[in-house]
């Protein structure tokens, strides 16, 4: 998920069906190759992309981004699990922002137009 590649970077405009295809599409996972190996084996959330997000942008519960991370690392998260409650979280994020959006787009002529 790159900045650059517009079909990988996340906009605050994009719909909940977007942000899920983006994410289930092109966020790197830590994961095993399959549902079997990723049981036994467990995934990396070091190196998964929907943890890292959680951890940085999305997730202020400690306990429970150490419960995510340590059911990933173990293999009881699968993979799916784990970017659909990124998806969740982007998608609610993203839902407030544009309300928010919308009623400021109802000033913004006022803002920029009254005293002129």
């Amino acid at each position: 998920m790159s900045a650059s590649e517009e079909n990988t970077t996340i906009y605050t405009t994009d719909t909940p069906d977007v942000v899920k295809t983006k994410i289930n599409k092109y966020a790197f996972s830590g994961g095993q190759p399959d549902v079997d190996q990723h049981r036994k084996l467990g995934g990396n959330p070091d190196i998964d992309v929907s943890y890292q997000y959680l951890r940085i942008f999305f997730e202020p519960d400690d306990n429970a981004l150490k419960k995510i991370y340590d059911e990933y690392k173990s293999g009881k998260l699968l993979t799916g699990e784990l970017k659909a409650i990124l998806i969740e979280k982007i998608n609610g994020f993203l839902k407030v922002h544009q309300e928010k959006r919308e009623k400021a787009r109802d000033q913004l002529d006022k803002f920029l137009f009254e005293n002129k």
